[in-house]
């Protein structure tokens, strides 16, 4: 039971794992983000006034992504990486000829998976949800300037009846949100009445005062300006608020403050949910990829069997992401439990994990 016989055989595995991994994740985030970067520029330059600043603002905004959904692939690789190596050159045999276990060897690779989980669950939080909520917004005003304020919403659709209300801006929260740039569509049976825009629209209490109102019929093409209009006296701020709640853009209490609102709404929250327990078991992902890995440690690499145990084990090691996007889009359908949807894969490759370890090496 004494998973760390030798402190410095830990140190040298874990420093071993940890550098493949960075190395790994790097090579991965350097090539993927020059690929999209193509992809994207020519939509960035295209706004009158973008230069190569907003591309490294676009870098700064999508590389938190990219390595947040390519660290567990990072750490997979890395430990494929290092137990190959080791195998390679003997050292798994000289580990095990000195009375080691297969999971004492592992064991080092494990906790330094714990501390690359509990950074990438800090990394999420701080770097990853701001960033994505930025270039949402940016990526809805197609690249254009976007408000420097704080907790804003862009291009907020919301339905009335049979009339649609769409918000360029959408600014605060509760009863002091502002919209920007408001266009009503009033409609009857999805036939177009009259269209009127607006600057901007407050919340009174008993609707949204409009100003600086132009109204255009679309029966008699006639149009009609008003400074201020009162409008919208069955529309909920919440409606503006809650209708474009990304679990992805938000941190995990800012997440939770918002389910909170959604289910005093009454509306439903099951897809956040899942995402909400997501963000703890997604980075949790990375502690299971030295288990799911451990296949290309084992077995003599003279036997040339060494690349297909390091093929077995990158094919568990995706077919936990497969399983675990799978579960994750039952969740936001609500075809599974929130709890379930989150934790239900990493469980069941934990188990595989073990079975396949035990059964072969113990």
């Amino acid at each position: 039971m004494d998973f760390f016989p030798s402190r410095t055989l830990a140190i040298y595995m874990a420093k071993m794992f940890i550098i493949r991994t960075l190395a790994v994740l790097a090579l991965l985030v350097l090539v993927l983000q020059a690929l999209d970067l193509l992809g994207e520029s020519g939509k960035i330059l295209a706004q009158a006034g973008n230069g190569e600043a907003e591309l490294w603002t676009y870098v700064s905004l999508r590389a938190p992504q990219l390595v947040a959904r390519f660290l567990p692939f990072s750490v997979l690789l890395g430990t494929i990486i290092t137990l190959a190596t080791l195998n390679q050159n003997s050292e798994v045999i000289s580990m095990k000829a000195g009375g080691l276990s297969a999971h004492q060897i592992l064991a080092p690779l494990i906790v330094a998976s714990m501390g690359v989980a509990l950074v990438s669950f800090v990394f999420n939080e701080t770097l990853v949800a701001p960033a994505t909520a930025r270039l949402t917004q940016w990526e809805k005003v197609e690249y254009g300037p976007i408000p420097a304020e704080s907790n804003i919403r862009t291009n907020v659709w919301v339905r009335d009846g049979n009339d649609l209300i769409n918000a360029r801006t959408v600014i605060g929260r509760g009863d002091t949100v502002r919209l920007q740039g408001v266009t009503i569509f009033n409609r009857t049976e999805n036939e177009l009445n009259s269209l009127m825009q607006g600057d901007e629209a407050r919340f009174t209490g008993s609707g949204w005062l409009l100003t600086n109102v132009t109204r255009f019929d679309v029966s008699t093409g006639t149009e009609e300006k008003n400074p201020e209009l009162l409008v919208g006296k069955t529309i909920r701020p919440d409606q503006f608020t809650l209708s474009n709640v990304d679990a992805d853009s938000l941190s995990i209490f800012d997440l939770r403050n918002a389910i909170s609102e959604l289910e005093q709404a009454g509306r439903p929250t099951m897809s956040l949910e899942a995402g909400w327990w997501h963000k703890i078991s997604g980075p949790m992902s990375s502690i299971l990829m030295p288990l799911l890995g451990a296949v290309a440690a084992f077995g003599l690499a003279r036997s040339g069997q060494l690349f297909i145990r390091a093929v077995i084990g990158m094919a568990l090691g995706f077919a936990y992401f497969v399983a675990d996007n799978f579960a994750l889009a039952m969740g936001n359908i609500g075809a599974y439990p929130a709890l379930l949807a989150a934790w239900a894969p990493f469980l069941l490759f934990f188990l595989i994990g073990e079975t396949v370890l035990v059964r072969t090496e113990e």
